[in-house]
């Protein structure tokens, strides 16, 4: 009879162990890309109120910008225009007074979410969605008229919505 005085693991052993470290990689993996997702979605959300906050502040403050509407503060004020199934927003000036983003010169920057991230729905018109702050008081302009207007962002089957009413409030559902 001999005796074993070898000491370690035996294969068996460290197969079972590598298995449920593999196992457990998956996993972390898998929930982690949803997690990212979901963040990035939240990200494009907040970044959306912000922009918004952005265009009440501008139009607060009365911000003159030299290159738009003549050097003077615009007649409309400040806004951001939505479009449907679009990855991007226009935050303009308001030089004609009519509450609407027209193409080109009012234009001040385009704004583009993150990527895979779409403007899903809008509130009232399901195309289209102008939101225009004017002071002093602030006046909301929402056109077409819904009150709150939503802005709905998708992303793989999950959304995050923006809501902001006539007097102002921006909230994310």
């Amino acid at each position: 009879m001999f005796k074993n005085d070898q000491k370690g693991f035996t294969l068996l052993e460290l197969t079972v162990v590598i298995a449920i470290i593999i196992l457990l990689s998956g996993l972390v993996l898998t929930n982690y890309r949803v997690g990212e997702r979901e963040y990035a979605l939240l990200r494009s959300a907040q970044k959306l109120a912000q922009d918004l906050r952005r265009a009440q502040k501008m139009a607060m403050a009365s911000e003159t910008l030299p290159a738009k509407c003549g050097g003077e503060f615009p007649a409309g004020g400040y806004g951001i225009y939505f479009v449907t199934a679009s990855n991007s927003y226009i935050l303009f000036a308001d030089c004609d007074g009519d509450g609407e983003y027209d193409l080109g010169p009012e234009k001040i920057e385009e704004i583009f979410l993150e990527s895979k991230i779409k403007i899903s729905t809008l509130s009232s018109d399901p195309f289209s969605l102008n939101i225009t702050f004017f002071p002093p008081d602030p006046t909301i302009i929402i056109k077409p008229s819904a009150n709150p207007a939503t802005i709905t962002l998708k992303n793989d089957g999950k959304t995050k919505t923006v809501k902001i009413n006539t007097a102002g409030l921006i909230e994310i559902d």
